[in-house]
């Protein structure tokens, strides 16, 4: 079974950065997928984050993460790899932090049309 395992979470303090990995497993690529961001704070349910597809380039951002989170993909080597990266971090963004994939593009952000989920990054930013 395919699982996206997220990677490069950490502690950091409320104005600092951070960038995640999402890196394809061996045997698969993203070449058909889009790969998306998701993020589960304790006690509140998962929500989107990012996403970014293989087909166009196209990408989302939800609107508590505009202009403070990037989303990019590097498809050039022998493993395809997805990142997020994060600035700007805020105490809000606390969370456990998980890549997935939907097909083909990023049109809906509900985490129940994407797939392939995997143990995720904890994310902890102190003020």
């Amino acid at each position: 079974e395919v699982q996206l395992q997220a990677y490069g979470g950490g502690l950091v303090q409320a104005g600092g950065y951070l960038r995640l990995s999402c890196a394809a497993p061996a045997g698969f690529n993203f070449d058909k997928y889009a790969i998306g961001w998701f993020r589960q704070a304790p006690g509140k349910e998962r929500e989107a984050v990012s996403c970014i597809s293989s087909i166009d380039g196209s990408t989302y951002y939800a609107e508590s993460v505009k202009g403070r989170f990037a989303t990019s993909s590097d498809n050039t080597g022998n493993t395809d790899t997805v990142y997020l990266q994060m600035n700007s971090l805020k105490t809000e963004d606390t969370a456990v932090y998980h890549c997935a994939v939907t097909i083909p593009l990023c049109v809906d952000p509900r985490p129940a049309e994407y797939a392939f989920w995997g143990q995720g990054t904890q994310v902890t930013v102190s003020s």
